[in-house]
């Protein structure tokens, strides 16, 4: 069809030609809507840690990383998810910006990662980005899905009318990735000759000559998404799913503790312990500092409160099993599918705080550590939604760790002791929420995402994804409970605790009933809190002290970490907005919580 707008015989460029940008060979740019594999394409082609999720936004920052070796090496960016290159929002801005960058870049080239499942959509961004005179190859991802329900498309007919090479891709598998890379060198300037009001009149012509749908009839997972995203369906399943998955954080947490932690820790490291605390007998502060004090001539690694002793079994043995457990689950949800249906089903509740369906991501992230939970906010597009999401997950929402600690201080109290502390936040994350989309100026638009199709998640990447983020609290959160024991220790020897415990002694028994002792915890909350609610277990304090504590540690103000990301992501004004909200409702709910009970 030589009449085609687009037509163009392929003009495919063979040999290397040896443009450097830096030390790379070519930079490759990774183009497409959002949802459409680009994350996990990138993860294929680096290695590099990046994490793939089936719902927009993951990749709202873009990821760079580098594939090959010597003069072969090559730079792979991790592009934004676009809809078009007329930005609608911060992270198409920015696509739109490094699209335009990399077109007067001669050894830039860019990968089109398009849906097959969803050509006629996709093929919009296409026929834009070949009108930008940069060098093209289109990824046709998600070919598997295509062919499940019946969608043909002719891959040839598509390369001749667009003029650049097309290769299907199934990324989860690696299905066509070799044969993509192999075409890098051919990516070539197509033709798009038509005007932008056509467009959308060339697309349909497009697909009426390469795409063919065969009649399928309803599988089992398109009957088990019309349940999942029904109100009327929807909800309960929704209520009843995540009910059942916080029981199974809890059976995989507390079993990994019994398989593992408590073997690792009583067999093999309390006693090199107890050796190390021989030797330092004769050295007070250094014991103090690094095995803590001794619990009836024993170490407690719940309470001795040293850096060897506490300062490792809290992240290591009670917090990293429901890490684990935790984001094991997250990340079959996400990569299940199930995730963008949670946020189309509860779109309309969180409009009654200010937010759309999509912020439940960053508050379940928020679940398994705050830090992940506020990046996450750059998903929403307003600055209004970000402040209210931050300050709604740093008040009303404990992370894993904090969760694991609540569990070993109340949990003996059944029910009695849980319930009461989950009830109180999720009030406050609703009242708070409320008072919020009143008084915080702006708007919260609605909710546009895509619905991907369920599918089983690959178990590669799937355990990939876990891995990396347990590397990252591992690697960010430790250090920072390390630093909380070193810092108490220090405190506590030179007596600026208990000189704050008396200055502060009055509010805190009076207005909270607590005992002095427990402002130690309040200011050790600020390191981190799963360290601050260990605090309070030698305390001896009532269920209601232990109930008020709780409440008040999650809500008075973001650990160290989350506070720097805080600083980061809202600036300095917001940030002490924000920090005098989280004061003021922590005194308020800690008042009324010490009338109530």
């Amino acid at each position: 069809m030589k009449n085609h707008p687009l037509h163009k015989e392929p003009h495919l460029k063979h040999g290397h030609h040896r443009h450097h940008h830096g030390d790379y060979k070519k930079k490759i740019l990774l183009v497409g809507n959002p949802n459409v594999g680009k994350s996990v394409i990138f993860s294929r082609l680096t290695g590099v840690g990046v994490i793939a999720s089936n719902y927009p936004g993951t990749t709202v920052e873009f990821t760079a990383g580098a594939m090959g070796s010597g003069d072969m090496k090559m730079q792979v960016i991790d592009v934004p998810g676009t809809y078009s290159l007329l930005p609608s929002n911060p992270a198409e801005q920015v696509a739109v910006k490094m699209i335009k960058q990399s077109a007067e870049e001669k050894n830039s080239i860019i990968v089109n990662v398009i849906d097959a499942t969803n050509l006629e959509r996709n093929l919009n961004l296409t026929l834009q980005l070949l009108k930008m005179n940069i060098p093209v190859v289109v990824a046709l991802n998600l070919w598997d899905e295509a062919k499940h329900i019946g969608i043909h498309i002719k891959v040839e007919r598509l390369e001749s009318i667009l003029g650049v090479k097309v290769i299907p891709t199934v990324a989860v598998t690696g299905e066509g990735i070799k044969e993509l890379v192999t075409h890098f060198d051919d990516a070539c300037k197509g033709e798009c000759t038509i005007e932008d009001t056509e467009r959308w009149h060339e697309i349909g012509r497009i697909i009426e000559e390469v795409q063919t749908i065969t009649h399928k009839h309803h599988t089992f997972g398109e009957r088990l998404s019309d349940l999942t995203i029904h109100p009327w369906t929807g909800l309960p399943i929704a209520v009843v799913i995540l009910f059942v998955l916080f029981f199974v954080i809890r059976f995989i947490g507390e079993g990994l503790i019994t398989l593992i932690v408590n073997p690792v820790f009583d067999r093999l490291w309390y006693p090199l312990m107890m050796k190390v605390s021989g030797l330092l007998k004769g050295y007070t502060f250094l014991h103090t500092l690094l095995i803590g004090q001794l619990i009836d001539g024993k170490i407690d690694f719940g309470q001795s409160f040293g850096v060897l002793t506490t300062g490792l079994y809290v992240p290591l043995g009670a917090v990293l099993p429901y890490i684990v457990a935790f984001y094991l689950i997250l990340s079959f949800l996400e990569d299940s599918g199930y995730l963008p249906r949670l946020a189309v089903l509860i779109d309309k509740t969180l409009h009654m705080i200010g937010l759309h369906g999509l912020a439940i991501v960053p508050m379940l992230l928020a679940c398994g550590c705050n830090v992940p939970g506020v990046l996450a906010t750059r998903m929403l597009e307003t600055k209004r939604e970000r402040f209210i999401a931050a300050i709604l997950m740093s008040i009303s929402i404990p992370c894993m760790a904090q969760t694991a600690m609540i569990f070993g201080l109340l949990g003996k109290y059944g029910p009695l002791g849980i319930f009461p502390v989950y009830i109180t936040l999720f009030a406050i994350w609703i009242i708070a929420g409320v008072l919020m989309r009143v008084l915080v100026k702006g708007e919260s638009p609605e909710i546009f995402t895509e619905i991907p199709p369920y599918r089983f998640p690959h178990p590669h990447t799937l355990l990939k994804k876990v891995w990396m983020r347990i590397h990252w609290f591992l690697h960010e959160a430790v250090p920072f409970v390390l630093a909380g024991v070193i810092l108490v220790n220090i405190l506590y020897t030179l007596g600026v605790i208990s000189f704050i415990g008396k200055l502060t002694g009055p509010f805190i028994t009076t207005l909270l009933g607590l005992p002095p002792e427990a402002v130690g915890a309040l200011i050790v909350g600020f390191m981190r809190k799963d360290i601050a609610v260990g605090m309070l277990a030698p305390l001896g304090l009532s269920l209601k002290q232990l109930i008020i504590t709780s409440v008040m540690l999650t809500m008075y103000f973001p650990c160290v970490a989350t506070f720097a990301v805080l600083l980061r992501e809202l600036g300095i004004i917001d940030l002490l907005k924000a920090a005098l909200i989280m004061v003021l409702s922590a005194t308020v709910v800690g008042v009324l919580l010490n009338i109530i009970l």
